[in-house]
């Protein structure tokens, strides 16, 4: 019997209906043309952070706060997310969203520069989950940075690992396909880390730092 695994994706997907606060979040983020993790692979950040009982994480690369409320919710009290993004008006909208859900100033630190020049200054070894969301196209860049900031038994997340369903498929070879592919390769050779690649969304692969 073939499985429908369009059906059951979708129905993944929709599983846990969206808050208010979720859906104008993620409406502002299209209106600024932001490619966010999709509702299902926010849900699972959320499930991740509540099992890492992660106190400290860095987003790199802003999406107009939907991924950062997601990782937030699986958050004890007292825990901190940073996030790191170049354009102001990404975090604008995340400053917004985070308003909206109640979220304490002190659990949130935006940061509005480039993560190429902010990510070599935060602490090594000193988080418990990364979740790399950038520009697709400078993910082999910054894979090395993500992995040094995450403590042993940490968590890295990279967000569309399947580049909008072009990966899989070897004759596509644009740049940014082949930068996504080229970091599921690195992490995927990395015999020393335990890691899976999940079809939520756009693809969401996870790798544990030895």
């Amino acid at each position: 019997m073939m499985l429908d695994s369009t059906a059951n994706w979708t129905f993944c997907e929709d599983f846990l209906p969206m808050s208010e606060v979720e859906l104008r979040a993620r409406a502002r983020a299209r209106e600024l043309g932001l490619v966010v993790p999709s509702p299902g692979a926010c849900r699972l950040l959320a499930v991740l952070a509540a099992s890492l009982r992660a106190s400290l994480a860095v987003e790199i690369g802003c999406s107009g706060g939907v991924s950062a409320l997601a990782i937030l919710s699986g958050m004890p009290e007292g825990g901190v997310l940073t996030s790191v993004d170049a354009e102001m008006e990404h975090l604008r909208a995340a400053k917004e969203a985070f308003t909206e859900a109640g979220v304490a100033a002190s659990s949130t630190r935006l940061i509005n520069s480039r993560p190429s020049e902010v990510l070599p200054r935060l602490a090594d070894g000193a988080y418990d989950m990364v979740l790399l969301a950038c520009d697709k196209a400078g993910y082999p860049d910054r894979l090395g940075d993500a992995m040094r900031l995450l403590r042993p038994g940490g968590l890295l997340a990279v967000d569309g690992a399947l580049g909008l369903g072009r990966v899989p498929d070897p004759a596509r070879r644009d740049p940014i396909t082949v930068a996504v592919r080229e970091v599921d390769r690195q992490i995927r050779d990395q015999e020393s880390q335990i890691s899976a690649l999940v079809p939520s969304g756009d693809g969401l692969l996870l790798t544990i730092h030895p």
